[in-house]
């Protein structure tokens, strides 16, 4: 047997784990260790994002400015995100519960989220009017010449009014009433089918308001016996949010 103390290096001798190798193991673990942190990390950030599918529960006011026209509007009724800033647009797009008229919150995400039930929801578009009449202004020189034969009657008070093949408002629906001391209340619909369910959008009014603005709202069809509170809580809504 060798003498140790000859200077020759015994291999029974040797540590069995180097403290090199040791380290490079326990760097290796804690590199591990922070990925699957970063993984989890960035994967309930995707999931949260995801959920939250473009929308904000930020209730940040911002100042949006339309033409003359000057409106004050939460984020979270803002439909999307680059819109959600104090700034100069020509146009804002906002989704509202109905009928409370509330944004986007926690509290509320699935009547934001549910196809189901489309009655849920108001969009509403928001720009300088470019038009001088709004719809309302639009039925007796333009509309009444598009109807198909006489009006039926519609939900709640409302007419009925077929439209002909030829013109461009083949396949849609207007409803009219008459509200007296205030022009005619006239909406669009795509004509129902019996193999369609309503959406969220597929009736659209417009009313002027403001000193130069044009709401455009749509809403489902399911809603449409509702028309005279939806209209009346549109205009009010729109009235709020202006600033004098």
């Amino acid at each position: 047997m060798s003498n140790p103390s000859n200077g020759i290096d015994e291999p029974e001798l040797r540590p069995l784990l180097s403290p090199r190798f040791i380290y490079r193991v326990t760097a290796l673990v804690v590199l591990l260790a922070g990925l699957a942190g970063a993984i989890a990390l960035a994967g309930r950030w995707y999931g949260e994002n995801l959920a939250l599918a473009g929308h904000t529960a930020s209730s940040e006011v911002f100042d949006i400015f339309i033409g003359q026209d000057h409106l004050r509007l939460p984020a979270n009724m803002i439909r999307f995100e680059a819109q959600r800033a104090t700034s100069i647009v020509e146009r804002v797009d906002l989704y509202l519960t109905w009928p409370a008229l509330e944004g986007y919150s926690g509290e509320n995400r699935k009547l934001f989220n549910d196809v189901d039930t489309p009655e849920n929801l108001i969009f509403l578009q928001i720009s300088q009017s470019t038009m001088s009449r709004d719809m309302s202004g639009r039925l007796g020189p333009i509309y009444t010449q598009v109807f198909d034969g006489a009006p039926t009657p519609g939900p709640s008070g409302l007419a009925q009014h077929a439209t002909k093949a030829t013109s461009s408002y083949a396949g849609e629906t207007f409803y009219t009433a008459e509200r007296g001391g205030q022009p005619s209340y006239v909406v669009r619909c795509l004509k129902p089918d019996a193999q369609t369910h309503a959406t969220s959008a597929d009736c659209q009014r417009d009313f002027h308001t403001g000193t130069d603005l044009a709401v455009l709202y749509r809403f489902s069809s399911n809603l449409l016996p509702q028309w005279q509170k939806i209209d009346d809580a549109m205009a009010a809504f729109i009235k709020s949010r202006l600033v004098p």
